[in-house]
């Protein structure tokens, strides 16, 4: 019922037919509820004509429900999974420059071998660092990098995918009106 379950974090794959303003419609969408999206990814699928959304946004469980439902109307949605209830794997990456007099660079270099992140870029005073994990390792990463000085950092925004179960592959449903892979038929194409 509304309002009666706290603000959770929701992690909504969508995916979509690639067609101008499916992005901004969609975080309309959202914020219309009265949300922030705190993250967003956009990519091609291995169909080139579709793309996965990958959004985090806070919200209690009713009204993440109500959005849900709501994208799932939009005629270029074509599949929406919330990943809250699910087992399923997040990455995120991030590229940070840090401050790196010779004095440190050893330290730094055993940083990004624990972490297991990658120097893309050098020059003599700095080290341009690569890492992708969950949240928990890039937010480490950046707090061990800290003291050292970072100079700015960008960060890609998570992507998720749900774990595949280990006992049997699992069969996809057939939604009526989708072809047989399960995507929503177009109605021009249905005429």
């Amino acid at each position: 019922m509304k309002g009666e379950s706290p603000s959770r974090r929701h992690i909504l794959t969508i995916l979509v037919e690639n067609r101008i303003g499916v992005l901004a419609r969609i975080a309309g969408l959202i914020a219309a509820k009265g949300y922030n999206i705190d993250s967003v990814s956009v990519g091609e699928t291995m169909d080139n004509s579709t793309s996965r959304v990958t959004l985090v946004v806070h919200g209690d469980d009713w009204v993440m429900e109500q959005v849900v439902k709501q994208l799932n109307r939009l005629i270029d949605v074509i599949k929406v999974v919330d990943l809250f209830e699910e087992d399923f794997v997040e990455r995120e990456m991030i590229l940070v420059r840090v401050n790196a007099e010779t004095s440190s660079r050893a330290e730094i270099l055993r940083i990004a071998d624990i972490f297991r992140a990658r120097i893309v870029d050098v020059t003599h005073r700095t080290y341009t660092l690569e890492a992708s994990g969950d949240e928990d390792k890039i937010r480490a990463l950046l707090e061990l990098l800290r003291p050292f000085g970072i100079q700015e950092f960008v960060r890609t925004g998570r992507i998720a995918i749900a774990r595949a179960s280990k006992a049997s592959p699992r069969k996809l449903e057939r939604v009526e009106g989708s072809d047989e892979k399960g995507h929503k038929k177009s109605t021009a194409a249905a005429k």
